[in-house]
Protein backbone atom coordinates (compact mmCIF):
# COMPACT_ATOMS: atom_id res chain seq x y z
CA UNK A 1 0.00 0.00 0.00
CA UNK A 2 3.18 2.29 1.22
CA UNK A 3 4.62 2.22 -2.42
CA UNK A 4 1.04 2.26 -4.63
CA UNK A 5 0.65 5.67 -2.69
CA UNK A 6 3.83 6.91 -3.17
CA UNK A 7 3.67 5.90 -6.69
CA UNK A 8 0.78 7.51 -7.96
CA UNK A 9 1.37 10.45 -6.65
CA UNK A 10 -2.01 10.58 -4.49
CA UNK A 11 -2.44 11.60 -0.70
CA UNK A 12 -4.52 8.52 -0.20
CA UNK A 13 -6.75 10.62 2.24
CA UNK A 14 -8.64 12.05 -1.18
CA UNK A 15 -9.09 8.38 -2.16
CA UNK A 16 -10.34 7.92 1.43
CA UNK A 17 -12.59 10.90 1.35
CA UNK A 18 -14.06 9.79 -2.25
CA UNK A 19 -15.24 6.93 -0.15
CA UNK A 20 -16.70 8.31 2.66
CA UNK A 21 -18.41 10.61 0.28
CA UNK A 22 -19.97 7.40 -1.59
CA UNK A 23 -21.07 5.70 1.65
CA UNK A 24 -22.42 9.11 2.84
CA UNK A 25 -24.33 9.64 -0.33
CA UNK A 26 -25.86 6.20 -0.27
CA UNK A 27 -26.87 6.51 3.59
CA UNK A 28 -28.33 9.97 2.69
CA UNK A 29 -30.40 9.02 -0.65
CA UNK A 30 -32.00 6.06 1.65
CA UNK A 31 -32.67 8.31 4.34
CA UNK A 32 -34.62 10.40 1.69
CA UNK A 33 -36.84 7.77 0.36
CA UNK A 34 -39.08 8.31 2.66
CA UNK A 35 -40.45 11.06 1.15
CA UNK A 36 -40.79 9.25 -1.96
CA UNK A 37 -42.50 6.36 0.12
CA UNK A 38 -45.39 8.59 1.74
CA UNK A 39 -47.79 8.25 -0.71
CA UNK A 40 -48.05 4.75 -1.79
CA UNK A 41 -47.99 3.69 1.84
CA UNK A 42 -51.16 5.99 2.04
CA UNK A 43 -52.76 4.34 -0.40
CA UNK A 44 -51.72 0.57 0.02
CA UNK A 45 -52.15 0.31 3.43
CA UNK A 46 -54.05 3.18 4.27
CA UNK A 47 -52.34 4.88 6.80
CA UNK A 48 -52.50 8.50 7.70
CA UNK A 49 -49.87 11.18 6.61
CA UNK A 50 -49.38 11.76 10.38
CA UNK A 51 -49.11 7.87 10.76
CA UNK A 52 -46.66 7.49 8.89
CA UNK A 53 -44.42 10.73 9.84
CA UNK A 54 -43.80 9.75 13.21
CA UNK A 55 -41.73 6.82 11.67
CA UNK A 56 -39.91 9.33 10.01
CA UNK A 57 -39.98 11.28 12.86
CA UNK A 58 -38.47 8.50 14.91
CA UNK A 59 -35.81 7.68 12.80
CA UNK A 60 -34.62 11.50 12.28
CA UNK A 61 -34.65 11.23 15.94
CA UNK A 62 -32.35 8.04 16.20
CA UNK A 63 -30.40 9.14 13.25
CA UNK A 64 -29.13 12.05 15.38
CA UNK A 65 -28.95 10.59 18.85
CA UNK A 66 -26.06 7.95 17.82
CA UNK A 67 -23.85 10.25 16.46
CA UNK A 68 -22.43 10.93 19.66
CA UNK A 69 -21.65 7.36 20.26
CA UNK A 70 -20.59 6.57 16.97
CA UNK A 71 -17.38 9.32 17.57
CA UNK A 72 -16.60 7.09 20.25
CA UNK A 73 -16.97 3.28 18.15
CA UNK A 74 -15.47 4.95 15.34
CA UNK A 75 -12.26 5.86 17.62
CA UNK A 76 -12.45 2.29 19.01
CA UNK A 77 -12.85 0.29 16.51
CA UNK A 78 -11.96 2.41 13.46
CA UNK A 79 -13.58 3.70 10.54
CA UNK A 80 -13.67 0.15 8.11
CA UNK A 81 -15.27 -1.44 10.82
CA UNK A 82 -18.09 0.53 12.06
CA UNK A 83 -18.89 1.25 8.76
CA UNK A 84 -19.29 -2.28 7.35
CA UNK A 85 -21.60 -3.26 10.46
CA UNK A 86 -23.83 -0.32 9.53
CA UNK A 87 -23.72 -0.97 5.62
CA UNK A 88 -25.11 -4.49 6.50
CA UNK A 89 -27.59 -4.01 8.88
CA UNK A 90 -29.22 -1.00 6.88
CA UNK A 91 -29.16 -4.34 4.37
CA UNK A 92 -30.42 -6.34 6.23
CA UNK A 93 -33.61 -3.93 7.51
CA UNK A 94 -34.22 -2.47 3.99
CA UNK A 95 -34.68 -6.40 2.73
CA UNK A 96 -37.14 -7.08 4.63
CA UNK A 97 -39.32 -3.44 4.41
CA UNK A 98 -41.08 -5.52 1.27
CA UNK A 99 -42.80 -7.81 3.62
CA UNK A 100 -44.35 -5.61 6.09
CA UNK A 101 -47.96 -5.53 6.40
CA UNK A 102 -47.99 -3.04 9.32
CA UNK A 103 -47.71 0.64 10.64
CA UNK A 104 -45.51 -0.90 13.57
CA UNK A 105 -43.36 -3.03 11.67
CA UNK A 106 -42.16 -0.13 9.10
CA UNK A 107 -41.65 1.64 12.37
CA UNK A 108 -39.41 -1.03 13.42
CA UNK A 109 -37.69 -1.57 10.28
CA UNK A 110 -36.76 2.51 8.98
CA UNK A 111 -37.86 4.17 12.20
CA UNK A 112 -35.65 2.42 14.58
CA UNK A 113 -33.08 0.06 13.00
CA UNK A 114 -32.52 2.50 9.53
CA UNK A 115 -32.25 5.34 11.83
CA UNK A 116 -29.63 3.61 13.77
CA UNK A 117 -27.83 2.27 10.90
CA UNK A 118 -27.89 5.21 8.86
CA UNK A 119 -27.01 7.44 12.00
CA UNK A 120 -23.75 5.58 12.03
CA UNK A 121 -23.17 7.11 8.53
CA UNK A 122 -23.71 10.67 8.90
CA UNK A 123 -22.28 13.61 9.28
CA UNK A 124 -20.18 12.48 11.89
CA UNK A 125 -17.90 9.89 9.95
CA UNK A 126 -17.42 13.03 7.90
CA UNK A 127 -15.62 14.96 10.74
CA UNK A 128 -14.00 12.01 11.85
CA UNK A 129 -12.16 11.48 8.49
CA UNK A 130 -11.77 15.38 7.96
CA UNK A 131 -10.18 15.43 11.73
CA UNK A 132 -7.77 12.20 11.15
CA UNK A 133 -6.42 12.65 7.50
CA UNK A 134 -5.98 16.45 7.38
CA UNK A 135 -4.64 19.44 9.08
CA UNK A 136 -4.56 21.42 6.08
CA UNK A 137 -8.12 22.19 3.91
CA UNK A 138 -10.14 20.39 6.42
CA UNK A 139 -12.84 23.02 5.78
CA UNK A 140 -13.09 21.99 2.25
CA UNK A 141 -13.31 18.11 3.29
CA UNK A 142 -16.18 18.76 5.49
CA UNK A 143 -17.75 20.61 2.93
CA UNK A 144 -17.50 17.85 0.41
CA UNK A 145 -18.54 15.26 2.86
CA UNK A 146 -21.68 17.33 3.94
CA UNK A 147 -22.45 17.87 0.09
CA UNK A 148 -22.71 13.77 -0.07
CA UNK A 149 -26.33 14.01 1.46
CA UNK A 150 -27.17 16.82 -1.36
CA UNK A 151 -26.15 14.72 -4.31
CA UNK A 152 -27.67 11.40 -2.60
CA UNK A 153 -30.90 12.82 -3.13
CA UNK A 154 -29.64 13.75 -6.67
CA UNK A 155 -29.03 10.25 -7.45
CA UNK A 156 -31.76 9.06 -5.28
CA UNK A 157 -34.98 10.68 -5.67
CA UNK A 158 -35.76 10.80 -9.29
CA UNK A 159 -34.42 7.25 -9.91
CA UNK A 160 -36.53 5.80 -7.00
CA UNK A 161 -39.34 7.77 -7.42
CA UNK A 162 -39.61 6.54 -11.36
CA UNK A 163 -38.89 3.18 -10.18
CA UNK A 164 -41.93 3.65 -7.34
CA UNK A 165 -44.46 5.01 -10.22
CA UNK A 166 -43.05 2.77 -12.71
CA UNK A 167 -43.05 -0.86 -11.15
CA UNK A 168 -43.37 -0.24 -7.77
CA UNK A 169 -42.16 0.57 -4.50
CA UNK A 170 -41.07 -2.48 -3.36
CA UNK A 171 -38.48 -2.41 -6.57
CA UNK A 172 -37.27 0.81 -5.58
CA UNK A 173 -36.45 -1.00 -2.26
CA UNK A 174 -34.40 -3.48 -3.89
CA UNK A 175 -32.47 -1.28 -5.85
CA UNK A 176 -31.33 0.57 -2.88
CA UNK A 177 -30.12 -2.45 -1.82
CA UNK A 178 -28.45 -3.31 -4.73
CA UNK A 179 -26.12 0.10 -4.18
CA UNK A 180 -25.60 -0.69 -0.40
CA UNK A 181 -23.90 -4.05 -1.52
CA UNK A 182 -21.68 -2.45 -3.91
CA UNK A 183 -20.71 0.23 -1.57
CA UNK A 184 -19.83 -2.33 1.01
CA UNK A 185 -17.39 -3.89 -1.34
CA UNK A 186 -15.31 -0.78 -1.96
CA UNK A 187 -15.29 -0.14 1.72
CA UNK A 188 -14.04 -3.36 2.39
CA UNK A 189 -11.16 -3.42 -0.34
CA UNK A 190 -10.07 0.44 0.25
CA UNK A 191 -10.84 2.07 3.25
CA UNK A 192 -8.14 2.76 5.50
CA UNK A 193 -9.17 4.09 9.13
CA UNK A 194 -5.79 6.74 9.36
CA UNK A 195 -3.09 8.21 7.64
CA UNK A 196 -0.66 6.40 9.51
CA UNK A 197 -2.13 2.92 8.20
CA UNK A 198 -0.57 3.64 4.84
CA UNK A 199 2.78 5.09 6.01
CA UNK A 200 1.38 8.95 5.40
CA UNK A 201 1.17 11.86 7.40
CA UNK A 202 -1.88 14.47 8.14
CA UNK A 203 -2.55 16.14 4.67
CA UNK A 204 -0.41 19.23 5.50
CA UNK A 205 1.73 18.19 7.86
CA UNK A 206 4.88 16.46 7.51
CA UNK A 207 5.36 14.03 10.48
CA UNK A 208 3.44 10.74 10.62
CA UNK A 209 2.34 9.87 13.56
CA UNK A 210 0.48 6.99 14.81
CA UNK A 211 -3.25 7.29 16.19
CA UNK A 212 -4.44 8.35 20.04
CA UNK A 213 -5.93 5.05 21.05
CA UNK A 214 -9.77 5.15 22.45
CA UNK A 215 -9.17 4.24 25.92
CA UNK A 216 -13.06 5.93 27.62
CA UNK A 217 -16.03 3.98 28.01
CA UNK A 218 -17.91 3.81 24.62
CA UNK A 219 -21.36 4.72 26.19
CA UNK A 220 -20.02 6.89 29.39
CA UNK A 221 -17.33 8.90 27.52
CA UNK A 222 -19.82 10.74 25.04
CA UNK A 223 -22.04 11.65 28.12
CA UNK A 224 -19.12 13.21 30.20
CA UNK A 225 -18.47 15.28 26.77
CA UNK A 226 -21.57 16.24 26.86
CA UNK A 227 -21.73 16.77 30.48
CA UNK A 228 -18.71 19.24 29.98
CA UNK A 229 -19.38 21.19 26.99
CA UNK A 230 -22.89 22.17 28.20
CA UNK A 231 -20.76 24.47 30.55
CA UNK A 232 -20.09 26.15 27.40
CA UNK A 233 -22.60 29.09 25.64
CA UNK A 234 -21.23 28.49 22.07
CA UNK A 235 -22.32 24.90 22.81
CA UNK A 236 -25.33 25.94 23.06
CA UNK A 237 -26.23 28.68 20.57
CA UNK A 238 -24.27 25.59 18.38
CA UNK A 239 -26.91 23.47 19.69
CA UNK A 240 -30.07 25.81 19.21
CA UNK A 241 -29.03 27.18 15.78
CA UNK A 242 -28.83 23.37 14.55
CA UNK A 243 -32.11 22.64 16.52
CA UNK A 244 -33.87 25.34 13.67
CA UNK A 245 -31.52 23.58 11.35
CA UNK A 246 -32.99 20.44 11.07
CA UNK A 247 -36.46 21.91 11.73
CA UNK A 248 -36.30 24.14 8.68
CA UNK A 249 -34.31 21.29 6.21
CA UNK A 250 -34.74 17.57 6.19
CA UNK A 251 -37.36 17.28 8.78
CA UNK A 252 -39.71 19.53 7.22
CA UNK A 253 -38.69 19.82 3.25
CA UNK A 254 -36.72 16.64 2.81
CA UNK A 255 -40.21 15.04 4.41
CA UNK A 256 -43.00 16.96 3.06
CA UNK A 257 -41.80 18.55 0.15
CA UNK A 258 -43.30 15.90 -2.18
CA UNK A 259 -46.58 15.36 -0.54
CA UNK A 260 -46.74 19.31 -0.11
CA UNK A 261 -46.42 19.26 -4.07
CA UNK A 262 -48.94 16.40 -4.28
CA UNK A 263 -51.27 18.70 -3.31
CA UNK A 264 -51.34 21.09 -5.77
CA UNK A 265 -51.67 18.37 -8.36
CA UNK A 266 -47.74 18.38 -9.15
CA UNK A 267 -46.45 14.70 -10.06
CA UNK A 268 -44.65 12.78 -7.40
CA UNK A 269 -41.58 12.18 -10.29
CA UNK A 270 -41.64 16.05 -10.81
CA UNK A 271 -42.01 17.15 -6.82
CA UNK A 272 -38.50 14.39 -6.38
CA UNK A 273 -36.84 16.37 -9.54
CA UNK A 274 -37.31 19.83 -7.63
CA UNK A 275 -35.84 18.06 -4.56
CA UNK A 276 -32.82 16.59 -6.86
CA UNK A 277 -32.52 19.85 -8.04
CA UNK A 278 -32.02 20.92 -4.75
CA UNK A 279 -29.60 18.59 -3.79
CA UNK A 280 -27.15 19.49 -6.80
CA UNK A 281 -27.24 23.47 -5.91
CA UNK A 282 -26.34 22.31 -2.30
CA UNK A 283 -23.28 20.12 -3.72
CA UNK A 284 -22.31 23.64 -5.13
CA UNK A 285 -23.42 25.70 -2.14
CA UNK A 286 -22.26 22.87 0.65
CA UNK A 287 -18.61 22.65 -1.15
CA UNK A 288 -18.42 27.07 -1.74
CA UNK A 289 -19.08 27.44 2.18
CA UNK A 290 -16.65 24.64 3.66
CA UNK A 291 -14.09 26.68 1.00
CA UNK A 292 -15.83 30.08 2.81
CA UNK A 293 -15.42 28.85 6.16
CA UNK A 294 -11.29 28.60 5.70
CA UNK A 295 -11.40 32.14 5.44
CA UNK A 296 -13.94 34.20 7.10
CA UNK A 297 -15.83 34.71 9.97
CA UNK A 298 -17.99 31.64 10.61
CA UNK A 299 -20.99 33.23 13.00
CA UNK A 300 -21.53 35.96 10.08
CA UNK A 301 -21.79 33.26 7.44
CA UNK A 302 -23.72 30.90 9.76
CA UNK A 303 -26.39 34.60 10.23
CA UNK A 304 -26.35 35.07 6.29
CA UNK A 305 -27.08 31.43 5.46
CA UNK A 306 -29.96 31.10 8.06
CA UNK A 307 -31.19 34.78 7.02
CA UNK A 308 -31.76 33.53 3.45
CA UNK A 309 -33.18 30.18 4.45
CA UNK A 310 -35.72 31.56 5.82
CA UNK A 311 -36.51 34.41 3.31
CA UNK A 312 -36.85 31.18 0.97
CA UNK A 313 -39.40 29.19 2.98
CA UNK A 314 -41.54 32.14 3.60
CA UNK A 315 -42.10 32.18 -0.08
CA UNK A 316 -42.68 28.31 -0.61
CA UNK A 317 -45.95 28.79 -0.23
CA UNK A 318 -46.61 31.23 -2.80
CA UNK A 319 -43.94 29.61 -5.06
CA UNK A 320 -46.45 25.85 -4.63
CA UNK A 321 -49.42 28.06 -5.68
CA UNK A 322 -47.82 29.71 -8.52
CA UNK A 323 -46.85 26.49 -10.60
CA UNK A 324 -43.71 25.05 -11.81
CA UNK A 325 -41.46 27.87 -12.56
CA UNK A 326 -41.96 29.70 -8.79
CA UNK A 327 -41.04 26.53 -7.43
CA UNK A 328 -37.84 25.83 -9.33
CA UNK A 329 -37.08 29.42 -8.32
CA UNK A 330 -37.31 28.00 -4.71
CA UNK A 331 -35.70 25.17 -5.62
CA UNK A 332 -32.28 26.87 -6.76
CA UNK A 333 -32.43 29.95 -3.89
CA UNK A 334 -33.11 27.28 -1.09
CA UNK A 335 -31.16 25.00 -2.75
CA UNK A 336 -27.85 26.37 -2.45
CA UNK A 337 -28.21 26.61 1.15
CA UNK A 338 -29.61 23.41 2.52
CA UNK A 339 -27.10 22.28 4.45
CA UNK A 340 -24.28 25.00 3.82
CA UNK A 341 -24.61 25.27 7.73
CA UNK A 342 -22.61 22.51 8.29
CA UNK A 343 -18.98 23.51 7.93
CA UNK A 344 -18.86 26.90 9.98
CA UNK A 345 -20.92 24.98 13.00
CA UNK A 346 -17.89 22.36 12.84
CA UNK A 347 -15.49 24.66 12.02
CA UNK A 348 -16.71 26.63 15.64
CA UNK A 349 -17.22 23.48 17.58
CA UNK A 350 -13.95 22.31 16.41
CA UNK A 351 -12.23 25.89 17.45
CA UNK A 352 -14.31 26.15 20.99
CA UNK A 353 -13.46 22.64 21.90
CA UNK A 354 -10.53 21.39 20.31
CA UNK A 355 -9.94 18.67 17.51
CA UNK A 356 -9.77 15.17 19.61
CA UNK A 357 -13.16 16.48 20.74
CA UNK A 358 -14.87 17.91 17.95
CA UNK A 359 -16.34 14.58 16.60
CA UNK A 360 -18.76 14.06 20.44
CA UNK A 361 -19.04 17.80 20.48
CA UNK A 362 -20.31 17.76 17.09
CA UNK A 363 -21.95 14.64 17.27
CA UNK A 364 -24.30 15.95 20.18
CA UNK A 365 -24.84 19.37 18.30
CA UNK A 366 -26.17 17.08 15.28
CA UNK A 367 -28.79 15.57 18.15
CA UNK A 368 -30.21 18.72 18.53
CA UNK A 369 -30.82 19.24 14.92
CA UNK A 370 -32.14 15.67 14.71
CA UNK A 371 -34.64 16.90 17.79
CA UNK A 372 -35.97 19.79 15.39
CA UNK A 373 -36.07 17.53 12.50
CA UNK A 374 -38.05 14.71 13.90
CA UNK A 375 -40.19 17.89 15.46
CA UNK A 376 -40.92 19.21 11.86
CA UNK A 377 -41.30 15.65 10.42
CA UNK A 378 -43.96 14.77 12.64
CA UNK A 379 -45.59 18.19 13.53
CA UNK A 380 -46.03 19.33 9.73
CA UNK A 381 -47.44 16.33 9.14
CA UNK A 382 -49.95 16.15 11.99
CA UNK A 383 -50.78 19.90 11.14
CA UNK A 384 -51.21 19.06 7.74
CA UNK A 385 -54.03 16.23 8.63
CA UNK A 386 -55.77 18.83 10.99
CA UNK A 387 -55.95 22.13 8.55
CA UNK A 388 -55.61 20.40 5.04
CA UNK A 389 -51.90 22.33 4.10
CA UNK A 390 -48.58 22.81 4.85
CA UNK A 391 -48.72 26.60 4.50
CA UNK A 392 -48.10 27.20 8.57
CA UNK A 393 -45.74 24.96 8.81
CA UNK A 394 -43.29 26.47 6.07
CA UNK A 395 -43.78 30.00 7.23
CA UNK A 396 -42.97 28.85 11.05
CA UNK A 397 -39.88 27.64 9.46
CA UNK A 398 -38.84 30.45 8.30
CA UNK A 399 -39.71 32.53 11.36
CA UNK A 400 -37.31 30.32 13.42
CA UNK A 401 -34.31 30.51 10.79
CA UNK A 402 -34.57 34.40 11.35
CA UNK A 403 -34.21 33.47 14.86
CA UNK A 404 -31.43 31.08 14.66
CA UNK A 405 -29.86 34.03 12.52
CA UNK A 406 -29.66 36.24 15.65
CA UNK A 407 -28.76 33.53 17.59
CA UNK A 408 -25.60 32.85 15.56
CA UNK A 409 -24.20 36.37 16.07
CA UNK A 410 -24.08 36.04 19.75
CA UNK A 411 -21.57 33.27 19.56
CA UNK A 412 -18.34 34.73 21.01
CA UNK A 413 -15.89 35.26 18.72
CA UNK A 414 -12.61 35.03 20.63
CA UNK A 415 -13.77 32.54 23.09
CA UNK A 416 -10.87 30.82 24.96
CA UNK A 417 -10.05 27.00 25.04
CA UNK A 418 -9.69 27.18 28.53
CA UNK A 419 -13.50 25.80 28.95
CA UNK A 420 -12.75 22.42 26.68
CA UNK A 421 -14.06 19.16 27.83
CA UNK A 422 -11.53 16.59 28.47
CA UNK A 423 -9.80 14.93 25.88
CA UNK A 424 -12.06 11.88 24.61
CA UNK A 425 -10.72 8.78 26.73
CA UNK A 426 -10.48 10.47 30.07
Amino acid sequence: MKATVKSSGIYYGWVVVLITFLTLLLSAGIRSMPSILMLPFEKEFGWSRGGISSVISIGIFLYGLVGPFSAALLQKFGIRRVVVASLTVLAISLSLTPMMTALWQFEVLWGVVSGLATGMMANVLGVTVSNQWFVKSRGLVVGLLTASAATGQLLFLPLMANITVEIGWRYSIYAAVAAIVVVLVIVLIWMRNHPYDVGAAPYGTEEVVKPVAFKGNLFLTPLRTLRSAMKSSTFWLLAGTFFFCGFSTNGLIGTHLIPACGDFGIPEVMAAGLLALMGLFDLVGTTLSGWLSDRFDNRKLLFWYYGLRGLSLMFLPFALSAGPTMLLVFSVFYGLDWIATVPPTVKLASKEFGKENAGMIFGWIVVAHQIGASVAAYGAGVIRDWLGTYTFPFVTAGFVCFLAAIMALRISKNRAAAQQPPVMGT
